[in-house]
């Protein structure tokens, strides 16, 4: 393993201040200066939008993945367009902050606090409030989850 490697986890409840930046733990920040992370609207759950947030080499498996999908699969194009249209790059500023852009925090129902939690790979970013239901989700669906592991 090498000292770069990073992994997300645990959550973090922040404030975000009034140019909508947020703090990043320090240990999921990256080791290098000028190493910038994809910020994505992410539509996905069931409580809500979130953003989620990808290192560098998460987001290249992400394209490879899409790009790697049929060419006459209709939803290669609508990824690609989805992917490229609501991402964009983000680098930490010196004191370890990243800025939501307004249309991203809104989406995400993001004003003055956010949750960071964890995903092992990537993280997410919540609404404080959509939190809660993903984690009232989450504890229903868990111990089916559970199953799976040995």
């Amino acid at each position: 393993m090498s000292a770069a490697t990073i992994y997300y986890n645990s959550t973090f409840r922040h404030g975000v201040d009034e140019k909508r930046r947020v703090q990043i733990p320090a240990k999921w920040r990256p080791e290098e200066e000028g190493v910038e992370l994809t910020l994505m609207i992410w539509p996905k759950h069931q409580a809500g939008t979130c953003l989620r947030v990808l290192p560098a080499d998460r987001m290249a498996k992400l394209a490879a993945d899409i790009d790697a999908m049929p060419n006459g699969d209709p939803a290669k194009g609508i990824l690609k367009r989805f992917v490229g249209s609501k991402s964009v790059q983000v680098a930490l500023d010196k004191s370890g902050r990243i800025c939501l852009p307004d249309d991203m925090a809104a989406a995400a129902g993001i004003k003055n606090e956010a949750v960071l939690v964890g995903m092992i790979d990537r993280f997410e970013i919540w609404s404080p409030n959509r939190y809660e239901q993903v984690e009232a989700l989450d504890a229903m669906l868990s111990p089916k989850a559970f199953e799976l592991m040995e």
